[in-house]
């Protein structure tokens, strides 16, 4: 099949483009501009364009070699150029969940889907990492499995398929109802706070699709704040996740014991489980080092928030720094006028914030737009709060404070994590 993915290279649908190609589909795709997945799509051999997505490139494509499906975001405009000529030529379109279902149903691969507001990217990410890690005396998978995780990945590319995999393990993202065109074999829910606001107009419509998931799911295994103590990580979210993780590793082998009985290889000890999660290296942009004691992670929720720099203040005094700097970027005025009220404890045991202004996507645009002076007169912190932009002035000063023996985090969903790594190349 002739697959054509808009926004290929994201974190979103790149993962994605990657599975399709190695489960044998022809890929095809373009985007604005080269995402995180860029380098990963090229590696893989997956033709695309970017630029002006005019549909030029799509029409090239449609007249030469054919197209069957197209594939698409939700962030992309019901008058975008590609979608209305895909749908003027009577190609199917659809957004990336129907393409997920069909390929996990297709190949015939168990679903262990991650869901949760916080958590999922990071406990998706240690699956995969153990999975990789579990073999047998000959270096085969124990526990074969495709995947696709939201993010880039310093051990493996960000989506994977192999023939004769068994599961297939997927970050399932709540935003615009996406987890609920699944019906999971295992879900995994790691914690529920409300978001999305634009999507779920009330703290009661979002719990319910979670209900509704959870419903849609075979088997169930939810987060818990009592962490295995076994588990050293940094961070008691970490740690956390990782205990999630540990038990859906369990079930995954109790399937394969229940399909193989007598079989030794799945008797692996908790032990050996462990000692592997304990190794998991991070993620991209989840408490991310890039450079000497500067972090970024993509936390942008006051609960995230306060995990995130609770996690910096334990990093510090293990590294010796002085304390923790921080920088934050809100994403999206609409939900930020939601979660307001979460903030004013957020941001306790930093030494200095620079907050810059939000992220804005997705708008209402009925709604004011916040500044950082509005946040910060409410922060418990708000004597060690600057409204600040991420330009020449804002790099200066951290290079200054963390030459001063600071700890440097970054929170953010937007463009100021691209910033912050020309102000500090990796070392």
């Amino acid at each position: 099949m002739n697959l054509y993915i808009s926004g290929i290279s994201g974190t979103g649908m790149g993962p994605l483009a990657l599975m399709a190609k190695a489960a044998g589909h022809t890929v095809f795709g373009s985007d604005r501009a080269k995402g995180a997945i860029a380098p990963e799509l090229e590696a893989a051999g997956i033709e695309y364009f970017t630029g002006d997505q005019d549909g030029t490139y799509l029409e090239e494509k449609i007249n030469g070699t054919g197209i069957d499906w197209f594939i698409y975001t939700s962030a992309l405009p019901a008058d975008h150029p590609e979608l209305l000529l895909a749908k003027k030529r009577g190609i199917r379109t659809s957004k990336r969940d129907a393409l997920i279902a069909e390929l996990v149903g297709s190949l015939g691969l168990k679903m262990v889907a991650i869901a949760g507001t916080h958590g999922k990217t990071t406990t998706t990410s240690m699956l995969v990492w153990e999975v990789q890690k579990l073999t047998d005396k000959d270096g085969s998978p124990l526990l074969p499995s495709s995947y696709l995780v939201g993010t880039t990945l310093g051990f493996a590319p960000s989506g994977s398929y192999k023939k004769n995999d068994r599961f297939f393990i997927y970050e399932a993202d709540e935003y615009d109802r996406n987890f609920l065109h699944f019906y999971p074999w295992l879900a995994l829910i790691t914690f529920v706070s409300y978001d999305h606001p634009d999507i779920y107009p009330t703290v009661e419509d979002y719990e319910k699709a979670f209900e509704q998931f959870e419903s849609q799911s075979e088997n169930l295994i939810f987060g818990t704040t009592d962490a295995d103590p076994r588990i050293t990580l940094s961070g008691a979210a970490r740690r956390e996740d990782a205990t999630t993780a540990f038990h859906a590793i369990k079930k995954m082998f109790e399937t394969c014991k229940e399909s193989h009985p007598g079989n030794a290889e799945y008797n692996v000890p908790d032990e050996h489980i462990i000692d592997i999660l304990n190794a998991f290296p991070g993620v991209g942009r989840r408490f991310e080092r890039i450079y000497d004691g500067v972090y970024s992670d993509y936390a942008h929720h006051p609960e995230e928030v306060a995990t995130t720099i609770s996690m910096a203040r334990e990093e510090a005094g293990k590294t010796g720094k002085k304390g923790v700097v921080a920088v934050y970027q809100p994403h999206q005025n609409t939900r930020q006028h939601e979660v307001r009220h979460q903030y004013p404890a957020a941001f306790d045991g930093i030494e200095k914030l620079f907050w810059l202004p939000t992220y804005l996507t997705r708008e209402n645009e009925s709604l004011a737009i916040l500044t950082p002076e509005d946040f910060i007169r409410d922060l418990n912190v708000k004597d060690k709060a600057l409204a600040a932009e991420a330009d020449d002035k804002l790099a200066e000063e951290l290079r200054k404070l963390q030459s001063e023996g600071y700890l440097i985090l970054l929170m953010t969903a937007g463009p100021a994590d691209t910033w912050l790594r020309k102000t500090f190349p990796r070392d």
